[in-house]
């Protein structure tokens, strides 16, 4: 442990009432909160029996971390919510430290299973996301109601701790903490324990392909054209809209901040907009990240996708990243050798197309010259052919990797030479570790240091021409049913329009799309021609059969490709390297499968698994070597950060190359250097030079030290109101003073003395507690019930029963229907079936804008979906609130001169007993349903005058005796009295 983190829990413990810690990312907040339960554990505490220790917060990466900490000093018990009552109930008696959920916490509070005074101190460890309406401030406050236990926060998230206004401020309010302690990594203390041994650190800047800087320029240009966009609608903060910012996830939710509560005001063009820049940081992300075959192919995604709606792509340097991107991965030619240039400048409305003759001036033909153009490519066509050379560009860093492995394998070799006796080096693992983003570039690098780049990006190059062949295939079958077709799949080279709408500023020439479906086929002709033969002569000798339509390309893609092969098969000299060559190829089949995952796929990358397969694929690293220019290799191990695993301590590197950086990862790799500061590390950077990956690592860093200062600055002027006991005031009923009135009310009676007010109380169904409604309830002063319901979320009085909907789980319960079965149960059992509909604090009250109101009755439309549903039950009352204060105020008022519901028959509402009767059955309508159904079915019978037909007869049987007189009477005319006579007298037909 290191002297600073000790200064942390020093800090901490100091207070009784806790405090907050905000870290820089990276820090060791494991360690922190392992070391805080140990210490707590071991201090003899005032609660009996020593009372329990209660984490919140903590996802599974962080509670792994901490066990692994405490090793066998302390263990720490994990509650899921699911757990049975009777089970938890003991846990808490043990008086253990214990991993929770808050939603079963808060339970437990409220029916008194755990006792405030049984609880020795709450540790959160994720602040950042408490507000004064969230769970952890909701338990915060059953537990220091009446008992002053100590609360300690911890985030390492200082920059979402400064979004909105005195966030830190209001975190600490609702955490009812008074100290707030910052350890930025400029800290003098971290400082100094961190760079008292550093790691020796290697910066490798890779030089960016000619292509790449193409897509980041135009990329960079595109996303400044939409920010301008953005500015002029005036509805956006401008200092917050640079290119800088937009790097980086949080810009969308700076956005989506701004824009929510006039979200419904906004144009079509400007909530594109939106979703544009979301769209155009991907790209620049997956330009760093991603093989040029993967980046084409979700730009080929992205055209048919987003061409027709987004605004991105009308911009005048969008065209740019698609010609670079394809000049990547092909380049279209003639078999003459004539380079063809394929000119994607057309405007939107427009599409052209190159003529390929030598004659006239050899200009784009656009409109009416577009027609004499085709017809002389197909001419060229038929006479010379075009063919596609694979150029297949290779990501830069690739070769640096092999050639760092290679120069880490020699250094590592001369050491152990020069150090044979030496004892000092016994306990370095000689591990490099590579860590990359996302585990898809692990898997793809694995591939690399296994087969070769050319080999992988040939892969990769078939299994795009042959999705792109399945695609052309089923576009055919589309075109059978209909003849003009609406549109193509992901990968199809062109998208094909109406006559009235444009081409779009990136379609793909034909000429092109016929060169890359001739490719596909020759390669599939090859492929079934292997499988049949079973040999690599036979599928040889019959590749002449494949010519066709491609003309001479497929001599071109077929030489390569043997080509490829015959350097693979000649790196192989013995039988072991074959052998070893068949297994990496058995290897690969299963990785290409999973390498088929979404690139933004957030993968949990095992530490234990990864460990065991890496070892055993490279046990045979000398066999790697003689494959790969006869030079071996170092045991590599692969790692994506996007699985929060902590190796380091696992793995223990000697080096440590990072593919792709992080700031959060450089810190860890700081203190876990620190932490063994005998261990020799070496750690390579790789960043691409003058690129936006190097932009956003530096503006990482920079925004984090702004919010620490930010927070500095907070601190020295921030006022917190502490009553006598220590505690924050929180904005509670209780703590509200009274009004002039009720102070001067009637002091003839009684002296003036005020009658106790009968303390309010709502019965909550367990589920509801994962929003953050029984917060606010019990922020009112209502008395929260938490219970099982079978009818309904919330019970407010014996009559008044209440379903909550929020605006996402309005549209999905319309959709699956189940919205309909729970106001029938309400309306069956309860006298006033309330919907409630809630809306978000921070975004717009309302469904839609008032132009997207039709004036007729739409199956799709919400408005109408609501409007069938009144007419359906005439009963149910619909409440609209704007917040979870305003629905707090709502439940309020309706409550007034109304009696507090009972727990007992709230429970036993809808559920049968063992004979299947509902046992005190609270309904206010004691009728036969199905009955109902069927009368209201009846012709003649209608929403106006069915209660009168049920009042004047007891059963169907009685209303089918009733003469024509009497049903004039209660059906309230003698037409509908005739057409429902006449009903029930018809002869049924009889079936022969």
């Amino acid at each position: 442990m290191l002297a600073f983190e000790e200064q942390v829990v020093a800090d901490l413990v100091e207070d009784p009432n806790g405090g907050l810690v905000v870290l820089s990312s990276g820090l060791p907040l494991a360690s922190l909160a392992a070391t805080l339960l140990l210490y707590l554990h071991q201090t003899p505490g005032d609660a009996a029996g020593g009372g329990c220790l209660l984490v919140l917060s903590a996802p599974d990466p962080l509670k792994a971390r901490i066990r692994r900490r405490l090793q066998e000093k302390l263990q720490v018990h994990d509650v899921p919510p699911d757990l049975p009552a009777q089970q938890r109930a003991s846990l808490y008696a043990s008086g253990a430290a214990l991993f929770l959920s808050p939603r079963a916490l808060a339970a437990d509070l409220l029916t008194s299973r755990l006792l405030p005074s049984r609880v020795r101190a709450l540790l959160l460890l994720s602040a950042h996301r408490s507000t004064d309406t969230s769970s952890d401030a909701f338990i915060a406050r059953l537990l220091r109601q009446r008992n002053l236990l100590p609360v300690y926060a911890f985030s390492d998230c200082p920059h979402a701790m400064v979004a909105g206004f005195s966030k830190a401020e209001r975190t600490m309010k609702s955490l009812y903490v008074r100290r707030l302690h910052l350890w930025p990594r400029f800290h003098v203390l971290a400082a100094a324990d961190l760079e008292r041994a550093p790691p020796d650190v290697v910066d490798v800047r890779v030089p960016m392909t000619p292509p790449m800087r193409g897509i980041q320029a135009a990329v960079l240009a595109t996303m400044d054209a939409c920010l301008k966009e953005l500015r002029r609608t005036n509805k956006v903060d401008v200092e917050d809209l640079t290119v800088d910012k937009g790097l980086f996830k949080s810009f969308d939710e700076i956005v989506r901040r701004q824009l929510d509560p006039i979200w419904h005001t906004l144009g079509k063009k400007t909530k594109q907009l939106v979703a544009d820049l979301r769209t155009l940081r991907k790209l620049l992300d997956y330009l760093v990240r991603y093989d040029a075959v993967t980046y084409l192919k979700y730009l080929d995604t992205l055209r048919v996708s987003e061409g027709v709606r987004s605004v991105w792509i009308l911009a005048d340097s969008s065209h740019k990243i698609f010609e670079h991107a394809k000049r990547r991965v092909y380049q279209a030619a003639r078999t003459d050798g004539v380079k063809v240039s394929i000119d994607n400048k057309g405007t939107p409305t427009k599409k052209r197309k190159v003529a390929h003759n030598t004659t006239k001036k050899g200009k784009e033909t656009e409109n009416e010259d577009s027609t004499v153009g085709s017809y002389n490519t197909q001419k060229v066509n038929t006479d010379v052919g075009i063919v596609l050379e694979e150029v297949l560009e290779e990501a830069p860093k690739w070769k640096v990797l092999w050639e760092l492995l290679q120069e880490i394998a020699e250094e590592q070799m001369k050491s152990d030479a020069g150090n044979v006796h030496d004892e000092d080096k016994s306990d370095e693992s000689g591990i490099v570790l590579v860590t990359c983003k996302d585990e898809r570039t692990c898997l793809q690098l694995q591939e690399c240091i296994l087969k070769g780049p050319c080999q992988v990006m040939q892969e990769e190059w078939e299994k795009y021409l042959i999705g792109k062949a399945e695609l052309h295939g089923l576009n055919k079958k589309n075109k059978r049913k209909s003849e003009q077709p609406k549109g193509v799949g992901v990968l199809d080279g062109e998208v094909q329009m109406g006559p009235s709408e444009s081409a779009g500023p990136v379609s793909i020439s034909k000429l092109e799309t016929n060169a890359l479906l001739a490719a596909a086929s020759e390669l599939r002709n090859i492929s079934n021609e292997g499988d049949v033969s079973g040999g690599s002569n036979s599928s040889c000798s019959k590749k002449g059969a494949a010519r066709g339509k491609a003309k001479g390309k497929p001599k071109k893609t077929t030489a390569k490709r043997q080509a490829s092969n015959r350097k693979n098969k000649s790196k192989g000299g013995n039988d072991n390297s074959q052998a070893t060559d068949l297994d990496s190829e058995g290897q690969s089949g299963k990785t290409d499968e999973q390498a088929e995952i979404d690139a933004s796929k957030a993968s949990t990358y095992d530490a234990s698994v990864s460990a065991s397969t890496s070892n055993d694929t490279f046990n045979h690293s000398s066999a790697l070597g003689n494959l790969a220019n006869g030079k071996p290799l170092p045991p590599v191990q692969f790692h994506a950060l996007d699985s929060d695993q902590h190796v380091l301590d696992v793995w223990k590197p000697s080096v440590i190359i990072v593919y792709h950086p992080d700031i959060t990862f450089v810190r860890e790799i700081e203190v876990y250097k620190a932490e063994n500061s005998s261990r020799k590390l070496k750690v390579y950077f790789l960043f691409y030079e003058d690129s936006t990956e190097v932009q956003k690592f530096e503006s990482s860093i920079r925004r984090e030290n702004e919010a620490f200062e930010s927070l500095i600055r907070q601190k020295s002027l921030m006022m917190i109101p502490v009553d006598q006991d220590g505690r924050c005031i929180g904005p509670t009923v209780a703590n509200e003073p009274e009004p002039l009135l009720c102070q001067n009310s009637i002091t003839r009676k009684a002296g003036g003395k005020k009658a106790p007010e009968k303390e309010m109380q709502v019965i909550v169904d367990m589920r509801e507690f994962m929003s953050s409604l029984p917060n606010v309830l019990h922020q009112k002063g209502i008395r929260i019930v938490p219970v099982t319901l079978e009818v309904g979320d919330y019970v407010l009085s014996p009559l008044i029963c209440v379903e909550r909907k929020s605006i996402a789980d309005l549209f999905q319960s319309f959709a699956s229907g189940r919205l309909y079965n729970q106001v029938e149960t309400m309306a069956r059992y309860y006298k006033i079936p309330v919907l409630l509909i809630e809306f978000s604090q921070d975004k717009s009250f309302s469904f839609q804008s008032a132009n997207e109101i039709g004036d007729d009755v739409s199956p799709t439309n919400i408005i109408s979906k609501l409007s069938l549903l009144v007419l359906h039950f005439p009963r149910l009352r619909i409440i609209w609130s704007r917040s979870l204060h305003a629905t707090a105020e709502i439940f309020m008022s309706l409550k007034t001169n109304q009696d507090e519901p009972d727990e007992k028959k709230a429970t036993r509402v809808g559920v049968p007993s063992e004979d299947g009767i509902v046992e005190d059955d609270v309904r206010s309508e004691n009728y036969n349903t199905s009955a109902i159904e069927f009368l209201r079915r009846l012709p003649g019978v209608t929403d106006s005058n069915y209660r009168a037909i049920m009042d004047g007869c007891n059963s169907l049987a009685e209303l089918a005796l009733l003469p024509v007189e009497r049903l004039a009477e209660l059906m309230g005319g003698q037409k509908a009295a005739r057409t429902l006579r006449e009903f029930l007298d018809a002869k049924c037909p009889t079936m022969l």
